[in-house]
């Protein structure tokens, strides 16, 4: 037993999505459930309509951060849970995204088969070299705590688990993190 249910106080885990909702506005800590108990249902959501990974993870940071943003606006209504509301703004979210994938998509123009048959094998020493410095410049502009996640995850390939527990931080924080240093790195590029 826990000691809130010891006390006669309702335990966390057994609260509703709402309640949940509601008291992670005074006590943010509290999200990361939500997060945890939807994760999954959402990653599929958004999945089903971008069809890639990391654009679905990107996704899902958008749409957990406009959930929480937004939860003091939600109200519980008769054929309205926290869950429907949630999926609405993930399965949006999702639908901008595609949208703005498509017109990029859209505006670039494939390669002929020739030029790839003149492309294989020709690696630019160069340009490698001028890409990894672009990207370092890139990391310098993040805060310590930033660059640290941003780099162990992109650049070492960790998993997000991994890093939470090296960082010892919940996986909701290091998520909201790598969110914000995409948000910071997306003005300078």
């Amino acid at each position: 037993m826990t000691p809130q249910a010891i006390h006669g106080a309702p335990d966390i885990a057994d609260l509703s999505d709402e309640e949940l909702l509601q008291a992670s506005l005074k006590n943010p800590d509290l999200f990361s459930l939500l997060i945890d108990r939807y994760q999954e249902a959402f990653f599929r959501a958004a999945y089903s309509v971008v069809r890639q990974k990391e654009e679905t993870e990107d996704i899902l940071q958008e749409a957990f951060t406009s959930i929480y943003l937004n939860g003091g606006k939600f109200k519980k209504q008769e054929h309205a849970s926290f869950k429907s509301w949630g999926y609405r703004i993930v399965i949006n979210a999702a639908i901008s995204h595609y949208r703005k994938l498509k017109r990029v998509y859209e505006r670039s123009a494939p390669l002929d088969p020739e030029i790839y048959e003149n492309l294989a094998g020709t690696e630019d020493i160069a340009k490698d070299a001028e890409t990894r410095m672009f990207a370092e410049e890139l990391l310098k502009e993040l805060p310590d705590d930033l660059r640290h996640i941003v780099e162990a995850h992109y650049l070492q390939g960790k998993p997000y688990k991994t890093i939470a527990a090296e960082e010892q931080i919940p996986l909701s924080t290091l998520k909201m993190r790598l969110f914000r240093a995409k948000k910071i790195l997306k003005q300078f590029i």
